[in-house]
């Protein structure tokens, strides 16, 4: 696994990618979680961890884009009963939910490829030009060979 991307938050707000050495936007360090990378952002001044309020504040981003985040009544809640609401929906429950919810889909996208591959299989020109019995083939040769009594009298008088 890729080691964290550090990004330094400076007094003026500007954001300093310590990796590639440039100044990035918040949109840019978005796209680096969206690949998969793990940043932590540190103020350049004091060294303390500003993580959780930059990447809040992408979030705030992404959703005044969409025009929303969260419904409405779940805001006024989150802000009627304070921050032990919030730690303990989003610390706790949300998480385990997220992950509940991406293990489900990764599960239900790999079977329904399975049901996609079985299906074309079935399509495929070879699966429909094979004759459905040409499973018993053997056995239907077996019954050909085989002599029962009064077969060879029958075949005499059929002659």
């Amino acid at each position: 696994m890729e080691e964290t991307l550090t990004i330094k938050k400076y007094s003026n707000r500007r954001l300093y990618d310590t990796e590639e050495n440039s100044y990035v936007t918040l949109a840019r360090v978005a796209e680096r979680i969206k690949d998969g990378r793990r940043v932590e952002v540190v103020d350049a001044r004091t060294g303390e961890d500003v993580t959780a309020g930059t990447l809040t504040q992408i979030l705030v981003e992404e959703a005044r884009k969409n025009n929303v985040l969260l419904p409405v009544p779940v805001l006024h809640l989150c802000i009627q009963f304070g921050d032990t609401l919030l730690q303990e929906f989003f610390g706790k429950y949300l998480q385990h939910a997220i992950r509940g919810y991406l293990a489900h889909k990764a599960a239900m996208d790999e079977q329904f490829g399975q049901w996609l591959e079985f299906g074309s299989e079935l399509a495929s020109p070879s699966a429909k030009t094979v004759n459905p019995l040409e499973v018993y083939a053997p056995f239907l040769d077996f019954l050909k060979e085989m002599t029962f009594p009064g077969a060879a009298e029958n075949k005499k008088n059929k002659k």
